[in-house]
């Protein structure tokens, strides 16, 4: 590329004002990175970071791909991440420093965009930043600009597979699962489509719970009627709406909870837990204009051999689905799908077989897919919490959660409460396991430097 000769400067015109990283740079575009200023240097650091945190991963990812980023620059970086911002410094050799803060307009999860981010600062490090200014703004560039592998209609398709699957690993059957498979499929491309228009978050949350929903209860109407469908299978409009489980935002919570970073840590729970409370009410108002009422499902009289088979395949299709929608690739999806199929089928056999408390099941389920996800990892080089938290989304107790909002809005305090327990417990042990597994396996993760 050329030399950089702008006329005019832009000026962002949007709330979270949009950085034109190519205009604060002073050097020719064709100045190998490592001769920058101290400023410009900086600044490859924090746009690296901030695109890493734009893909939901937690603040030790972001930290450790901006201090590889920052050693090849011959830099030192001190940064402090949140959940859509980061603050930093950058030290150079010849003893100046340099400040930025940067921010996003919103959290979004892209595993296939971390998967390129990560596979790039591994390049640009074993480089030693011999790759010049003009280069690494092209691709950054290329991957920033890169839309979503998946539209609506293919989100929608991959919330009705994960939630269908979800409401059979629940206990429903067929009918559940057929209009689950509607409710999530419709109430997803809807948010999908909210989202290409830039929608704020709550009103995401409500519309597409709402619809999925409605959408539910018009589909059992219609197998009601044409199909004589028991009434007892409508209480599988729950399943409709677990495509709004929050799994990336609660498991790196819990993730930087274990690694001090306490704000990253509280900002994600935060978020996780505001999604939860508007989505839960959402449904909750839905089921009351629509009189439905959850119940237990009808027991599945299935052979121990038949129902091992299908929660294994309902297991793979349901993290494949997830996967989907996080945006991964279609190679990563399943091999997320076969680890999330095996520890999930695990978890799921320990508690109807060997009457396991659930939450020391969840943990052991966690524990199996961070050490499958550790292994597979090494041999396909994909990011691992790409593999990890589509493997454990499945085992979120959406049920639960819906359960305890459902009896809290009736004032029926002493069964909510008895529900908030059952989903902490659970809740609790799913980050246990992936960081039990990760200090087993992971030498630099388990050390504090």
């Amino acid at each position: 590329m050329s030399e950089k000769t702008p006329e005019y400067h832009h000026l962002s015109r949007h709330h979270h004002m949009h950085i034109h990283w190519n205009e604060f740079f002073d050097q020719r575009f064709s100045t190998i990175a490592r001769e920058g200023t101290i400023v410009e240097r900086t600044s490859l650091v924090g746009q690296i970071g901030l695109l890493l945190l734009s893909c939901g991963t937690g603040a030790w990812r972001v930290r450790d791909s901006m201090n590889k980023i920052a050693r090849s620059l011959d830099m030192t970086c001190s940064a402090d991440i949140g959940l859509v911002s980061l603050q930093y410094t950058c030290f150079d050799t010849g003893e100046q420093s340099c400040t930025q803060v940067l921010s996003l307009p919103s959290t979004n999860v892209n595993m296939a965009k971390l998967d390129r981010l990560e596979r790039f600062v591994d390049e640009f490090a074993e480089s030693n930043g011999e790759w010049t200014i003009g280069e690494i703004h092209k691709r950054l560039l290329a991957m920033n600009r890169q839309p979503s592998k998946y539209q609506p209609i293919h989100l929608g398709l991959a919330a009705g597979l994960a939630c269908s699957a979800f409401i059979f690993l629940l206990g429903g059957s067929w009918p559940e699962m057929i209009c689950s498979f509607f409710g999530a499929g419709f109430g997803n491309f809807v948010r999908a489509k909210m989202g290409k228009h830039q929608l704020t978050l709550l009103a995401k949350i409500v519309v597409s719970v709402s619809l999925a929903c409605l959408v539910y209860f018009l589909a059992f109407q219609l197998l009601s009627q044409f199909g004589h469908v028991s009434w007892v299978h409508e209480d599988g409009y729950i399943g409709a709406m677990l495509f709004v489980i929050p799994g990336f935002p609660f498991i790196t919570a819990g993730l930087d909870f274990s690694k001090s970073d306490l704000r990253s840590g509280l900002e994600r729970l935060a978020y996780a837990l505001l999604i939860i409370l508007v989505a839960t009410y959402s449904g909750w108002c839905v089921a009351l204009l629509l009189n439905m009422h959850p119940h237990s499902f009808a027991v599945l009289h299935l052979a121990p051999s038949v129902l091992f088979l299908f929660r294994l395949v309902a297991s793979f299709c349901g993290v494949f689905g997830f996967s989907i929608m996080f945006n991964s690739t279609v190679r990563m999806a399943l091999t997320a799908g076969l680890v999330g199929a095996i520890a999930n089928t695990l978890r799921l056999s320990l508690i109807s077989w060997y009457l396991f408390p659930a939450g020391g099941a969840a943990f052991l389920g966690a524990l199996t897919a961070g050490l499958l996800a550790s292994i597979v990892g090494r041999k396909v080089g994909y990011p691992r919490i790409g593999i990890t938290v589509p493997a454990i989304v499945i085992m979120v107790p959406g049920l639960y959660m819906y359960e305890m909002m459902f009896n809290f809005g009736l004032n029926s305090i002493a069964n909510g409460a008895m529900w908030a327990a059952k989903t902490l417990m659970i809740i609790l042990a799913l980050p246990l396991g992936l960081i039990t597994a990760r200090i087993l396996t992971d030498k630099i993760w388990r050390k504090v430097d």
